[in-house]
Order: C-alpha cells, then sequence, then structure tokens
C-alpha cells in the first residue's frame, strides 16, 4: 500500500501533545512519560483473553501477536487505561524487519529471539528478499497503528519504531541475543564490504517501512540503536552513525514526497525528584533506559510516572 494512501485518514483531534511539544524542544507545562515496553508483561491482564497475559504468552506464538492489528492494539492501550502516559507506544518487534525480508525469526521462552538460519557468509545476502517488496511484508503493522491510533480517540500520541541498521545486523548475523556480538563484529573486520551492503539493505528496508508507519498514523518515530554500546567510537563511525542519519535524512524526505508532516524522531519519587533537579523542567521526556521488566510492579509505574507529572509541575512553578 502507498504511503499516500494510508495517509488518507480521519483521525480524532488529539487532546495531549505534550510529549510531541516537548519533542520538538517546546515549552511543556510538565515532563512527559513514556516507557519503553511500557505494553509488556509486568501488566497481570490482558484483556482480549480470559488469561493473564503471562499465561498467553507461554502459549501463544510471539509474532503471532505481532501480526494481529487487533491484538497489538489492545496491548498498547492496555497501559494507559492503567497509568497516566503521555504517549503510547505500538506493540511490535524490531525483528519483524529481518522477518519480512524473508528470514525465519522465532521468539524462544526464556531464551528471547532465535534465528534457525542466521547470515554465515556474504552469499547468505542473497538470499534476503528485495527491499522495496519487505515494506508490503509489513503491512499488518501499518493496520495495526491505524486501528490503535483511531481507538486512542486523541488522548496522546502514538510512537512508531524500528530498530536501527547496526542493531538489525547484530541479531542476523548472530542469530540469537549475545553479550559480546562477536559474529557481527568479525563481519566489521573481515567483511566490511558484505557488512555496508547488509546494512544498506536494512537502510533501504526501514525508509518505506518507517514512512509507511507515519502514514498509518504514527505522530512520532524511535530508532532503536540497542547495541550501539558493543562498537567503539571508530567502528561506530563508520558503521552505525551514517546509515541511522542516512535512514533519519531519507524518512524525512520520504514524508515530504508523501505530503505528510514531519514527525519527531517513595524511593521512587525520591530518585525522580533527583532526576528532574539534575535535568530541569523542560525539553525532555522522561522514560527509564532499561525499560519495563515483566517482573515489574505495576504499582512502581504508576508512582513513577505520578512522581514525573507532580514534581516537574513544582519545578515550573518555582
Amino acid at each position: 500500500m502507498e504511503a499516500k494512501e494510508l495517509g488518507r485518514q480521519d483521525f480524532p483531534e488529539l487532546k495531549n501533545d505534550t510529549f510531541l511539544r516537548a519533542a520538538w524542544g517546546e515549552a511543556t507545562d510538565y515532563i512527559p512519560v513514556w516507557c519503553m515496553r511500557q505494553a509488556g508483561r509486568y501488566l497481570p491482564a490482558f484483556s482480549l483473553l480470559p488469561v493473564e497475559f503471562r499465561e498467553t504468552r507461554a502459549t501463544q506464538d510471539f509474532f503471532s501477536t505481532c501480526r494481529s492489528p487487533e491484538t497489538c492494539c489492545e496491548l498498547t492501550l492496555q497501559p494507559l487505561r492503567r497509568f497516566p502516559l503521555d504517549a503510547a507506544i505500538i506493540f511490535s518487534d524490531i525483528l519483524v524487519v529481518p522477518q519480512a525480508l524473508g528470514m525465519e525469526v522465532t521468539m524462544v521462552p526464556g531464551k528471547g529471539p532465535s534465528f534457525p538460519e542466521p547470515l554465515r557468509e556474504e552469499r547468505d545476502l542473497e538470499h534476503l528478499r528485495d527491499p522495496a517488496a519487505a515494506a508490503s511484508e509489513l503491512a499488518y503493522v501499518f493496520q495495526a497503528i491505524t486501528l490503535t491510533r483511531k481507538r486512542l480517540d486523541g488522548r496522546v500520541p502514538l510512537i512508531g519504531f524500528a530498530g536501527a541498521p547496526w542493531t538489525l545486523m547484530t541479531y542476523m548475523i548472530e542469530g540469537s541475543s549475545s553479550s559480546t556480538m562477536a559474529k557481527a563484529k568479525r563481519w566489521l573486520y573481515q567483511r566490511p564490504q558484505a557488512s555496508h551492503q547488509l546494512l544498506r539493505i536494512l537502510t533501504d528496508t526501514l525508509i518505506p517501512y518507517l514512512v509507511g508507519q507515519v502514514a498509518a498514523g504514527a505522530q512520532a518515530l524511535q530508532l532503536f540503536e540497542s547495541h550501539a554500546g558493543h562498537l567503539g567510537p571508530q567502528l561506530f563511525t563508520k558503521f552505525a552513525l551514517p546509515y541511522i542519519c542516512d535512514v533519519a535524512k531519507r524518512v524525512k524526505v520520504g514524508l515530504q514526497e508523501a505530503g505528510l508532516a514531519p514527525v519527531p524522531m517513595e524511593e521512587i519519587r525520591q530518585l525522580v525528584q533527583q532526576m528532574l533537579n539534575d535535568f530541569g523542567p523542560q525539553r525532555y521526556i522522561a522514560n527509564l533506559g532499561h525499560g519495563l521488566y515483566p517482573d515489574m510492579d505495576p504499582e512502581h509505574v504508576g508512582a513513577f510516572v505520578d512522581a514525573v507529572h507532580r514534581h516537574s509541575r513544582l519545578l515550573r512553578q518555582n
């Protein structure tokens, strides 16, 4: 589906734009909050089914969940029913992109993502699907975004996202999570040309995917370069940063060509107050660097969100 066709949507008027104004560097009444993995396993309820989400995860394939727009919408909305968050982020996964390129990816309970046939040799790149065709494999993400944007009814903005090229490359070569990224880094040293070829393929796939998310209703985009810390300054400058910049630049151009508006890519309370005192009351968005883990107490999440809103308002008054 073309981005222009996706973009012809009649969405409800946004009622809380604090997150977007902060993302654009504008003044806000308080510090907005959203949390990575906020639509996750720490929540006890999975309202679409008569069982808890933790139980559902054990019986339902994770990527089947990702491919169901109705389920993704429900999981995206659940945390907003419980917490006064300032943005929703669509329930999905960064590894839907390698899947769209033709690679098999499964989610193994207790282990995480697994690629039964990771990239081992340069010739393996020949088996990847053409980037121009890959975006059409991700229509279910666009459908989930459109459905969620409508059901949000303008309550808060909706964030779309993707993994950055280097992070996606690490999974495709390592075949699973890794503490060293040794195989992926070996490619950078031993197969630099093939590495750049793979990074270009991923970049070319991400452009229509991210533009398509905005056309479908996403009001902000997040590009996760989760594995940047495994690269030193030289490798990051050579193999990661240029592709991040290319994605940002080309997505902006793509949005213009599609006629779309640009988008901005008690102890707890004491810790929050210290954070806000250090950072100040303006021009940033509060989050948790590690996101929300499955064993996190939802009451603590509520305390975090409430503390950010309360204390940042006090800071502005003073």
